[in-house]
């Protein structure tokens, strides 16, 4: 076993919840660690929607997904808190009360007296659509997110599915794109009315192609994609050109090690109680769309909102012999010193 990293706080998931976690322990005086299984900071944000844009984050009318990480990063700089990228938290051991040793995938040791899991719905990964070899050309020619729209200009793409995700990228992609054929099995769709009015829109004035059916083969070489064969809801086969494939099938989010904590769980969540978000083990709380509570809504915001009163319960536990009193950045030179506030 490795020698144990002390700190203050460790926290699971470096997603926007566990980033802005680190702000408002940082203005307490708590210091962060955070693990997460995925290569880089903003969770699901970073992993699936870098480039989408979001609205509801309160004063920015919109922020991509890469841009909301980026000004959190930016925020939370004068705290330095220290990522520990691509490992998986395996254990969770109690060591005292409240403290705990967590190691990781990679025989990483930590030793802290909180821990704060925003792990958003666990480890997630796309759904695999059943088509044979398709193995064979992923992260080439087949590719389950858009990190970097840039890399579909001039492509002759085919995206597959019906939902949001299908809608939106074949909105966004198509004024780069050589051409973009939409394969759905049904000619009904579940994304929002407005984006299915587009998509009709597109292929009546003959800028994209609408397929009913599915893909049942992929044509190419050293995973590089030439050809899909399509097979119509009336049995028709038909053979189109293309050079990359999004499909959106939806995630599955598995769970993971959480639940080998030894906290409680429900429907594969972790219920928390709503003062500050801590689970049924005192000092272990949970933020983000990992948790449940009557009245839960799975919006970034209110990950934010269950961060700060986790923080307000964790500094009883850091600090067991402080009296906290609570202060307003706007009006503190405490707060703004630590800030960095001039």
């Amino acid at each position: 076993m490795s020698e144990a990293i002390k700190t203050d706080v460790l926290i699971i998931g470096a997603g926007p919840c566990g980033l802005f976690a680190v702000f408002e322990l940082g203005l307490l005086d708590m210091k962060a660690h955070l693990v997460d299984i995925l290569d880089k900071v903003g969770g699901q944000c970073a992993e699936l929607y870098p480039e989408k844009p979001i609205y509801d984050i309160p004063g920015i009318p919109h922020v991509s997904g890469h841009g909301l990480t980026e000004a959190l990063m930016e925020q939370i700089k004068p705290f330095h808190p220290t990522f520990h990228l691509g490992e998986m938290v395996e254990k969770i051991e109690k060591i005292g009360d409240p403290a705990f040793r967590v190691t990781t995938d990679a025989g990483k040791v930590f030793e802290c007296k909180v821990v704060v899991i925003a792990a958003g719905g666990g480890s997630f990964q796309p759904k695999r659509p059943p088509v044979p070899g398709i193995e064979a050309y992923e992260g080439t020619s087949v590719f389950y997110a858009v990190r970097k729209m840039e890399q579909f200009r001039d492509r002759q793409l085919v995206i597959v599915g019906g939902g949001d995700s299908a809608l939106d990228w074949t909105l966004n992609l198509q004024p780069i794109a050589k051409r973009i054929t939409l394969v759905h099995r049904r000619d009904e769709f579940r994304g929002a009315p407005h984006s299915v009015e587009q998509m009709r829109a597109l292929v009546a004035a003959g800028k994209m192609d609408l397929k009913i059916g599915q893909v049942t083969a992929l044509e190419g070489a050293g995973g590089r994609l030439s050809g899909a064969t399509i097979k119509g809801n009336d049995n028709s086969v038909s053979q189109i050109v293309c050079d990359a494939m999004l499909p959106f099938f939806g995630l599955t989010m598995k769970l993971g090690p959480v639940a080998n904590w030894g906290i409680s769980l429900e429907n594969n969540l972790v219920p928390v109680e709503t003062s500050a978000f801590e689970t049924n083990v005192s000092g272990i709380f949970a933020i983000g769309d990992i948790n449940t509570y009557p009245g839960k809504i799975k919006l970034i915001l209110c990950g934010f909102h269950e961060g700060a009163l986790m923080a307000q319960k964790a500094h009883r536990y850091v600090y067991p012999e402080k009296r906290l009193v609570f202060q307003y950045t706007t009006s503190s030179s405490s707060l703004q010193k630590k800030l960095g506030v001039n």
